[in-house]
């Protein structure tokens, strides 16, 4: 009996490992089928959220095979703004982001912003929520929304009192996908905002609504539809998941491994290739380490320097340069000796 109670105890634990891992994004391209959403001089709204939803989630299943990816539409199709959070829910998702193209009365407004459910602190804001709102309209069922009228200020008096239990994971990707938009484009960046979205009102887990550019905007537009800012709007967002999952692993004692710290005694010189310098340690599984394995750090000045593992040959450093430098372009060989850190110079001149 006791045997079997220490199994069951083994295989509870099993499971309860696979679920703390598990992690699902829902991915949600705005608009659809009868609703084309934003209308540019070369595009519809419907079209580059499609495109760009499909090409982020291939990304993500590419890159991150922990994460399961869930699409609301594959394709051009019609979908209720009630059945956007419905598929969100029903696949337990982790995480929802719903990608929507922008428009703006003025032709000269650009950039990217990412939105979180909350009261809008400017009119202007609301003006989006109106739009991305009124879906509702093309409805036939409109008496499910409980009366909620997109055109109608009054109508947002319902979210008055909202307190989203989720506001703070939501901000932290919403700033997440900022960041990686100012980096990975060269897209003017419009900052996390935060409005009345019903699709983010309805959701159970935390959600973004993006906004990847104005389609009224010549210059928005052309790069929209260009293979080149596709893939860089896709890749931002990408990277900013996986730094969301590193920290929703680190938080829920997921995936997070720590890496131990090399120790640098040594009769010999030995070489390696340092990656990059922080002031914080990091998980072995940190988006920085762009899935290298078996890399370690040393600390230096109150920097965490993350190598790779030592080698006793300088040209077997100069390969591992190589290798490396495809991932991280200004990573350089250092050389240590007897415990402390040298010159190459020095540590090549010392005899064997």
């Amino acid at each position: 009996m006791r045997s079997k109670k220490f199994i069951f105890a083994v295989f509870a634990l099993l499971c309860i490992s696979t679920l703390a891992s598990a992690f699902t994004i829902v991915i949600d391209p705005g608009h659809g089928g009868d609703d084309p959403g934003a209308i540019g001089c070369k595009s519809k709204e419907k079209d580059l959220n499609l495109k760009i939803a499909l090409l982020l989630g291939e990304k993500i299943e590419a890159e991150c095979p922990d994460i399961t990816v869930v699409y609301t539409r594959k394709k051009d199709q019609t979908l209720t703004l009630k059945d956007r959070p419905r598929i969100a829910n029903k696949n337990n998702g982790d995480f929802f982001i719903s990608i929507h193209t922008n428009s703006a009365q003025s032709t000269k407004a650009c950039g990217t912003e990412t939105y979180i459910l909350g009261m809008a602190k400017a009119g202007a804001n609301l003006e989006v929520a109106k739009r991305e709102n009124s879906v509702i309209l093309l409805e036939n069922d409109k008496e499910s929304y409980q009366g909620f009228d997109p055109n109608r200020p009054e109508s947002y008096i319902m979210f008055e009192f909202l307190q989203d239990q989720y506001n703070d994971q939501s901000l932290l990707m919403a700033d997440l996908v900022q960041q990686q938009f100012a980096k990975k484009t060269d897209r003017e960046n419009r900052s996390v905002r935060q409005d009345l979205f019903w699709v983010l009102h309805q959701t159970k887990m935390p959600s973004v609504l993006i906004e990847v550019g104005f389609i009224s905007n010549a210059s928005d537009e052309n790069y929209l539809i260009s293979k080149k800012g596709q893939n860089e709007i896709a890749t931002a967002i990408c990277e900013a998941v996986k730094q969301y999952k590193y920290e929703y692993d680190k938080k829920n004692n997921g995936k997070y491994q720590a890496l131990k710290a090399e120790v640098l005694d040594s009769e010999l010189p030995t070489y390696r290739v340092q990656l990059f310098a922080v002031k914080e340690e990091l998980g072995a599984n940190h988006p920085s380490m762009k899935g290298e394995k078996n890399l370690t750090f040393f600390k230096e000045n109150g920097y965490f320097k993350y190598t790779s593992q030592p080698v006793g040959n300088y040209e077997e450093a100069k390969k591992l340069h190589a290798a490396l430098k495809e991932k991280f372009s200004d990573c350089f060989i250092i050389a240590f000796y007897k415990g402390e850190k040298i010159s190459v110079k020095k540590a090549l001149s010392i005899k064997k």
